[in-house]
């Protein structure tokens, strides 16, 4: 079983907040628009970190992390890209792609809109954490947690950190 932290969207913010439940996770995924690569090595000095680059991240970051990231964990297929759309609504760029290799997770972020949605016609599950960080139209500081479990994906939970100020 892993315990997973998904979030999106810091725009080069990171507080005790985030790092709380950093501790508490047995990974952390980030879904691109990091904003700053000391966010990701705040992250990597506590747990193991997947990551992509969103649009608004640097030529480090992008050195660093890719534009899509597929893995395998505890036999469930993941995608993590930034700019993916959702079901039915797929970006032009991955919609082939996912229409011949669905993933079993597939996480976008990019809206600042949380989204947990199933996508019946692929079967996937399409995630969305919203925005952890302070930057964006979004009201409410967002992230999703999840265990994975023997191909099961559990105990989802909706993290509301504070309002964006």
């Amino acid at each position: 079983m892993k315990k997973i932290l998904l979030l999106s969207d810091t725009h080069s913010f990171i507080d005790n907040q985030i790092l709380k439940f950093i501790k508490l996770a047995d990974e952390v995924w980030h879904a691109g628009d990091i904003g700053n690569i000391k966010v990701t090595d705040n992250i990597k000095q506590l747990k193991p970190l997947r990551a992509v680059y969103g649009n608004i991240d640097n030529k480090e970051i992008r050195s660093e992390f890719p534009l899509d990231n597929r893995f395998t964990v505890e036999n469930i297929d993941v995608w993590i890209t930034h700019i993916g759309g959702y079901p039915h609504r797929y970006n032009s760029r991955i919609k082939e792609e996912i229409s011949n290799n669905p993933p079993k997770i597939f996480i976008s972020g990019h809206s600042h809109i949380l989204k947990v949605m199933h996508d019946k016609k692929l079967n996937l599950i399409h995630l969305n954490p919203g925005a952890a960080g302070k930057h964006g139209f979004h009201q409410i500081r967002t992230m999703l947690r999840f265990e994975i479990n023997n191909s099961n994906i559990e105990n989802m939970e909706v993290i509301e950190l504070e309002k964006r100020v």
